[in-house]
């Protein structure tokens, strides 16, 4: 689906060369001449009687290169005049397009489109410096296990991490049996076995991880296969059935980390493109009772709306890692207030009602966001 996006959004620039660098040409002999289709004499860039473009589309190799350079200069003074406003003056940008002023911006869907393949590729870029950092966190493990000081080194710190787990699970634990004794509707004697367990649960988490530094302080094999405890399991037909697919998936995921973030963007770019009408309707749904406003025109507010979020998230992507959440942190505030823009400029509503529809948006978009991943992350497991 990836490859299928690439060439939508390749197709659609270059349409766009095409276009501007046919006018370009056309113009320079577009008075005078003879239609080559109809015969009708010119009198523009294009024939006035059948449409036909006055290009005749012959020229040089060198000719066409610098035609190529002259319509992206000219795709990118149309840049010049929609980015600012898709990021500064949102409003204004979705009014122009719902009113039919498209020719002065870049048109909605092909931002779109060039917007996710560069999330994508930045998406891609950031999983790439994710896995390198943790090859360097591999090598320097495995360094440090070829020596005795530096298996003692990794032992103390994982007997301090499980303590600190433990120690940690053992208090949840104890306030969530104190919490359930408060409550009247709880079997006192069922809320003690609980307990019981989970102490029980927590108490052999710790064993394991003990076990595992002492083998790492002695030198000797340690499984580091994720052992999923929890009781996985669905009912289908009055059966219980454990759900060792899932088990299964995270193993496999942990073995081949690469592998596994593969198959979530194979199956992420799909669903991506879901967001659109998801947004789209969600804006139908607030303004429902603005009759003159149609689905048409809430899908190209949805256009702009993901178009920003794509290229924020892609800018926070190709930053280092000491700052990607902070990055991300920002665009997460900013991303509302965009929303907020847009619905202020775009439908005219008054602060009240936009910070209202705001919310109501942008929860529908979260949720159907992290439902979405829940999706991705499940087919993914399923699939390696």
């Amino acid at each position: 689906m990836s490859h299928e996006l690439e060439i939508a959004a390749e197709a659609a620039v270059a349409a766009q060369v095409a276009e501007d660098g046919a006018l370009a040409h056309g113009r320079a002999q577009a008075h005078g001449g003879a239609c080559a289709n109809c015969g009708a004499i010119l009198q523009g860039a294009y024939c006035h009687v059948c449409g036909q473009n006055a290009d005749d589309h012959k020229r040089s190799i060198l000719h066409l290169a610098w035609e190529a350079v002259e319509g992206f200069l000219h795709l990118d003074g149309r840049l010049l005049r929609t980015l600012p406003d898709l990021f500064l003056r949102p409003g204004r940008l979705a009014r122009d397009y719902m009113d039919g002023r498209i020719a002065r911006h870049v048109p909605p869907f092909r931002t779109f489109l060039v917007a996710l393949l560069i999330f994508i590729f930045a998406a891609e870029h950031a999983t790439h410096e994710i896995k390198a950092s943790s090859d360097a966190q591999a090598k320097a493990r495995t360094a440090q296990l070829a020596t005795p000081e530096g298996r003692a080194k990794i032992a103390a710190a994982d007997r301090a991490e499980a303590a600190k787990d433990q120690t940690t699970d053992l208090a949840e634990a104890a306030h969530d049996r104190d919490q359930d004794l408060k409550d009247p509707d709880e079997n006192k004697a069922k809320v003690q076995a609980r307990y019981l367990a989970e102490t029980a649960s927590v108490n052999t988490r710790y064993a394991h991880a003990m076990a595992k530094a002492d083998r790492i302080a002695q030198g000797l094999p340690v499984d580091t296969a994720l052992t999923v405890t929890s009781n996985l399991e669905f009912k289908e037909g009055g059966k219980v059935h454990h759900a060792n697919w899932f088990k299964d998936g995270i193993q496999h995921a942990i073995a081949n980390p690469e592998y596994y973030l593969t198959v979530m963007f194979a199956w992420g770019h799909r669903l991506a493109v879901l967001l659109l009408p998801i947004v789209g309707l969600s804006l139908a749904l607030v303004y429902r009772r603005r009759r003159e406003i149609f689905v048409y025109d809430h899908l190209l507010v949805a256009m702009n709306l993901l178009s920003f979020s794509f290229l924020t998230n892609a800018a926070a992507l190709m930053l280092p890692p000491s700052l990607l959440w902070q990055a991300l942190g920002l665009v997460a505030i900013w991303t509302p207030i965009n929303l907020f823009q847009t619905l202020r400029g775009a439908y005219g509503s008054g602060v009240f009602g936009a910070v209202l529809k705001t919310v109501i948006v942008w929860a529908i978009s979260v949720i159907s966001f992290f439902m979405l991943m829940t999706a991705v992350m499940l087919v993914a497991l399923a699939e390696i």
